[in-house]
């Protein structure tokens, strides 16, 4: 009799142990996923920024949101007004440096605007093809932006240093120092500018391209307080060069698709879509209006799934 109860026990025991660890995985979504490097766009920083503006998340909480689903997450600060190539060579360095200290073999990229540019460079040009699994290039401006056109036209010749050192120094004191080079960062974004980084960078035969993006339907200032600002302007110029006036205040939605595009972020009827900032959620701007951690969780797992 004692034996049977020593057996009974035995089992309930092992039940309730299947029934905690078994019955329902507690294994996090990203778990196993290559770490994820959040690359920032354009007057952007990161989690390891010197500047006054470190204060604030530009990511809005996905690094530490991603990190709580499993995944390792690392979010460099790069200069903030520079060009593509610049900006390449810096995060080259970092994601070497963090890779060789941890000991990681490969790892997904993440960028954001201008972000994904500098990315792209960094792996086709600087040899960071061996290193990247994935990269996710999240309403990036592939084919320019007709708002640096705007600029670059509008602007007369004789003003534009004038404009980039008196640019240059406020950005200095907000980010922490950094050679900032307002002018260098333009002409990396327009769309002559871009269409010659692109034959210059070719997609890399072993990494895996994915593209996510969004655009406003209206200038809408209540839900676009700064892009729905400029979204006019934008539309005009999309219009203008043949690159279409859906748009998220600063891209062209055919300009943020390269290659596999993935779509953008679901939201609610009375949302007049997603801009440029919210889609980054930076400083908080997009968790108002739909679920940007639903959304970063799909972009993350979409890498993990093709790594």
């Amino acid at each position: 009799m004692r034996k049977l109860g020593l057996a009974v026990l035995l089992l309930f025991l092992c039940s309730g142990t299947l029934f905690a660890s078994g019955g329902g995985s507690s294994s996090k979504p990203l778990a196993g996923s290559y770490p994820i490097v959040l690359s920032h766009g354009l007057f952007g920083w990161g989690t390891d920024s010197s500047g006054i503006i470190s204060i604030v998340n530009y990511w809005g909480g996905m690094d530490t949101y991603l990190q709580s689903q499993g995944a390792t997450v690392y979010a460099p600060t790069k200069t903030a007004a520079q060009s593509n190539e610049t900006r390449g060579v810096q995060l080259k360095d970092k994601v070497l440096t963090y890779m060789a200290a941890n000991g990681f073999s490969k790892v997904h990229i993440l960028g954001h605007s201008q972000g994904g540019l500098d990315s792209r460079y960094a792996i086709s040009n600087l040899g960071l093809s061996s290193k990247v699994s994935t990269l996710t290039t999240l309403n990036t401006p592939h084919r320019g932006s007709p708002i640096a056109d705007i600029v670059t036209t509008v602007l007369p010749d004789w003003i534009k240093p004038f404009v980039s050192g008196i640019l240059g120094v406020v950005v200095q004191l907000v980010y922490g120092g950094g050679n900032q080079d307002a002018l260098a960062a333009l002409g990396s974004l327009t769309t002559s500018g871009t269409a010659a980084f692109n034959t210059r960078t070719p997609d890399a035969s072993s990494v895996k391209y994915f593209s996510y993006g969004s655009y406003i339907t209206i200038p809408d200032l209540i839900q676009h307080p700064l892009m729905g600002i400029i979204q006019p302007a934008c539309v005009a110029g999309g219009l203008f060069n043949g690159q279409g006036g859906t748009c998220d205040g600063l891209v062209p939605y055919t300009s943020l698709k390269w290659g596999t595009f993935k779509g953008g972020p679901d939201y609610g009827l009375l949302v007049t879509g997603v801009d440029h900032l919210q889609a980054s959620n930076t400083l908080n701007s997009g968790k108002f209006w739909y679920d940007v951690e639903g959304y970063f969780l799909k972009m993350a797992s979409n890498a993990k799934s093709n790594q």
